[in-house]
């Protein structure tokens, strides 16, 4: 077995098998501890975790070769859209013990369970509430370096990019995981990538990437942008 950095995402690995396969993962954070039943390899004195894609759409998309993440390590994170905590968890990871992950979760039942996956990573920071309302969550979320979003919303970009007006770094950047069947059925998916697109372009984002999650995730795909420019500040001069 052999274990070696990716070849572009700091803070992420290869783990390759002896049959020849090879597998993504993060350095554990929380050593011995399980998030979601994850496979934990013990190389040279490291422990890490394997990174199923197809339980988190960020690993899928790096599997499907996008250019640019939005998480790197020392990093503030806000995810929107948290869940249980199964890809905040490798988010945690990545940052490492210098960033922090602003995690927002609306639904009670999940968010319990996100509340004991923070018990054992303190850079992961829980907080109850609605992605579309920031202000509710303004208080305890400062200006980050990136934010994830990865919520089933009829307005998914509309919701980021009035986060990133909050809290988001001139400069930073997003990803957005775009749940095409949570928009709008009647349209192809197509069109509705092409329609969340439109609305980051008119919120201030350059597009970096774009890549269709099949076979991880049907009718989903992710985009990376960064943000170059506020469009409200500049109304507001």
């Amino acid at each position: 077995m052999q274990v070696y950095p990716h070849e572009k995402f700091d803070g992420i690995y290869w783990v390759e098998f002896e049959d020849g396969s090879k597998k993504l993962a993060t350095v554990n954070l929380a050593p011995s501890f399980k998030v979601y039943g994850e496979q934990l390899i013990s190389h040279e004195g490291v422990e890490y975790r394997i990174w199923n894609a197809y339980r988190s759409k960020l690993a899928a998309s790096i599997l499907k070769n996008i250019r640019e993440i939005a998480v790197k390590p020392g990093f503030k994170i806000l995810y929107l859209g948290a869940a249980a905590g199964t890809t905040v968890s490798h988010v945690s990871d990545i940052v490492g013990v210098n960033g922090k992950v602003y995690s927002v979760e609306f639904a009670p039942r999940v968010f319990r369970k996100l509340l004991t996956v923070c018990e054992k990573r303190r850079n992961i920071i829980p907080i109850l509430a609605d992605a579309r309302m920031p202000s509710l969550y303004r208080t305890m979320v400062p200006k980050v370096d990136g934010i994830y979003c990865d919520v089933a919303q009829p307005e998914q970009a509309k919701l980021l990019v009035v986060n990133a007006e909050m809290f988001l770094k001139y400069g930073g950047m997003i990803m957005l995981a775009i749940k095409a069947r949570s928009i709008d059925v009647t349209l192809e998916p197509s069109e509705i990538y092409r329609r969340e697109i439109n609305y980051l372009k008119e919120g201030g984002f350059n597009i970096l990437d774009t890549v269709h999650l099949e076979p991880f995730d049907k009718a989903h795909a992710m985009v990376s942008a960064r943000y170059v420019s506020n469009i409200k500040e500049k109304q507001d001069r």
